[in-house]
């Protein structure tokens, strides 16, 4: 329905390997800085990461169509991945060069009656740096 009208719908699926994601909770579980971002919903998925892996299974299975592909992107290496993606994303949507117009600064309009407001100190976020 969506790619009936007219847009264009690429799917990415960052998949990562069993052990990468042992390790990467691991670090999150080592690291106090990190902890906050284990949720009990990320524990729980590692507990059934074989189910979870046969639904995304049946999914791409099941909504893996011409009009709107799945493709997969090892993501191990997350900035690999990401750059992969990119990549790829870019050869999927065809576009041209556009024209180069020159971009000329309108002049501000001046009103002399007007004065800028003072603002409340309290609204302002402190400077630290």
């Amino acid at each position: 329905m969506l790619v009936r009208s007219g847009i264009v719908l690429v799917k990415y699926w960052f998949s990562i390997s069993d052990e990468e994601q042992h390790r990467r909770f691991q670090m999150r579980v080592r690291d106090p800085l990190k902890q906050w971002k284990l949720s009990p919903m990320d524990l729980e998925s590692r507990r059934r990461w074989e189910l979870y892996t046969k639904a995304k299974e049946v999914m791409l299975a099941r909504t893996h169509i011409p009009e709107a592909r799945w493709w997969i992107v090892e993501a191990d290496a997350k900035k690999r991945a990401r750059l992969n993606c990119i990549h790829h994303l870019l050869t999927q949507i065809g576009y041209g060069e556009l024209p180069d117009e020159a971009v000329e600064l309108p002049q501000r309009i001046h009103h002399p009656d007007y004065q800028r407001r003072e603002l409340p100190d309290e609204i302002f976020v402190p400077s630290v740096y």
